[in-house]
């Protein structure tokens, strides 16, 4: 039998596991660290003393405006001190020699020959001054024409169409604007006159900076004074037989040809209109009467064209219509036309033959204007002018996309300028610059050429309009660095030149008269 009492149970075993292995716990050990060193921290706080604050209210003092004037002051009489000193004579006769030799000396020098005193101040580029717009246009009508007056400070716009397809039936403005007046309004001129037709040309008395004449698409010639406050038309021509009887393309002012016979007719002007019909009708205005009253008539026939420059379809018979016209700034009486058949004819106030028209109309006692014939344009001539610094010099450009020099002794031009940008419908020369003229294209340029640097590129383009034609260009003659421009869409920009463009550098006169001679020697070669 198993003794139960001989078996180890399993809690004696653990009792003597227990005895075996037992827990110790002994006391943690340290030591110093040889390199670092122990901080020391002290712990402080610290406070500022107490800002003492006031409040306090304050207002600004009442202040008045008083204006006050100065007394006038007499203005004092001039008066010439007589000095009979025997200390002056004896000055005067010692440096009189010197100072008449010098005088001699300056007289016969050529040192300062072309150059012109500039008080403006020197620019590299050309800017924009202005943008001049008619709001009450609403951008419907187009500049047709540009004139600045005898003073330099007032520029003129006229307002018309072109798109016409019958008699127009359209109110139009005379508008313009003092540059020179402070708080100038670029969107509404300083006088607006209202018009019973498109007004398609414009041009300012030499002399009198208030009297402005115009053309009207319905044949009409009018004078304005635009300085009167109630009525500002002064003359007009009306609607008679021997008037224009279409639209009006050109007027000039011209000195009357026997201002120099007396002193009273001295500064005296005549009135030139040009029309489509062809004729040329010189008017003479007075400030008593409300009619122009007409001196002379002509008539543009293509008889009096030489059979070699006459346009082909052109009968002898046939009216040349008028485009366009300028003076010779030398003869008075000379004057350059353009037509809308593409010639361009040289014609005098004193012609005196005939024109063949049928002589039962009161027109039988109308002139041929015309006495020399160009080579033409192949196309419609929109402007010319003539050089106001050679005699026998003129520009012209048309719808070939052409821009030309001729001279008035030969009948091929002596220049042609290509700029390829589709129509050219306005030139004009530099009052300051012989060689320097500007072109108004097709595509919205004014093109500026200077002949100095290059016949073919022009030297600036100018980006004058974003909505049509630059129809009419025209420089200042009195601030040489005005140049004022025109577009189809009726808006008008005053463009400020460079100096370079302005200032002559050396006799340009004399560069101006070799280019004309070369180009017309290479021409007969």
């Amino acid at each position: 039998l198993f003794n139960a009492h001989h078996v180890p149970t399993c809690s004696h075993s653990r009792s003597l596991i227990t005895a075996m292995f037992q827990d110790e716990a002994s006391e943690a050990e340290g030591f110093p660290s040889c390199w670092r060193q122990e901080k020391s921290t002290v712990a402080a706080s610290a406070q500022t003393s107490e800002v003492i604050t006031y409040d306090a209210e304050a207002q600004t003092m009442e202040k008045e405006t008083v204006a006050v004037q100065t007394d006038e002051e007499p203005e004092k009489p001039f008066k010439l001190v007589v000095d009979n000193s025997k200390e002056l004579r004896e000055f005067l006769l010692r440096v009189e020699p010197m100072v008449s030799a010098a005088l001699e000396r300056n007289l016969e020098s050529h040192a300062f020959d072309g150059y012109e005193v500039h008080w403006e101040e020197r620019t590299t580029a050309v800017s924009c001054l202005h943008t001049l717009t008619e709001e009450s246009l609403n951008y419907e009508f187009q500049c047709t024409g540009l004139a600045w007056n005898c003073s330099g400070s007032v520029l003129a716009v006229s307002y018309g169409r072109y798109d016409h397809q019958d008699w127009c039936s359209h109110k139009s403005l005379l508008c313009t604007w003092n540059l020179d007046r402070r708080g100038l309004d670029c969107s509404r001129a300083d006088t607006s006159i209202d018009v019973s037709s498109c007004l398609m040309c414009v041009a300012f008395h030499p002399n009198l900076p208030a009297l402005i004449a115009g053309g009207t698409f319905n044949g009409e010639v009018c004078v304005w004074n635009v300085g009167a406050e109630s009525d500002p038309l002064q003359s007009s021509s009306g609607f008679t037989e021997l008037g224009h009887k279409e639209p009006i393309s050109k007027v000039s002012w011209t000195q009357d040809g026997n201002s120099s016979s007396g002193s009273g007719r001295k500064n005296r002007f005549h009135l030139l209109s040009l029309g489509t019909d062809g004729k040329v009708l010189l008017w003479e205005h007075s400030s008593e009467r409300r009619q122009l009253r007409l001196v002379k008539g002509f008539r543009l026939l293509a008889e009096s064209i030489p059979r070699s420059v006459r346009i082909s379809k052109a009968r002898g018979e046939a009216v040349i219509g008028g485009t366009c016209l300028s003076f010779s700034h030398e003869d008075k009486n000379l004057f350059v036309v353009g037509s809308e058949n593409g010639s361009v004819l040289k014609c005098s106030l004193l012609a005196h033959t005939v024109a063949s028209v049928d002589e039962n109309t009161a027109e039988a006692a109308f002139r041929s204007p015309i006495t020399f014939a160009f080579q033409p344009h192949q196309g419609p001539v929109y402007c010319t002018a003539c050089s106001p610094f050679h005699r026998n010099l003129f520009l012209t450009c048309g719808t070939d996309a052409t821009a030309r020099i001729y001279s008035l002794l030969d009948t091929c031009p002596i220049l042609l300028m290509e700029p390829g940008v589709g129509y050219l419908f306005s030139v004009c020369w530099s009052p300051s610059r012989p060689l320097v003229f500007a072109v108004g294209t097709g595509d919205g340029h004014v093109l500026i050429y200077d002949l100095k640097s290059s016949h073919i590129k022009p030297s600036v383009s100018l980006e004058a309009s974003l909505e049509g034609p630059i129809y009419t260009t025209e420089f200042n003659s009195k601030r040489h660095q005005l140049l004022a421009s025109g577009d189809a869409s009726g808006v008008v920009k005053v463009w400020r030149l460079s100096t370079e463009l302005v200032t002559q550098v050396g006799n340009e006169k004399d560069q101006l008269h070799t280019l004309a001679q070369e180009t017309m020697s290479t021409a007969t070669l």
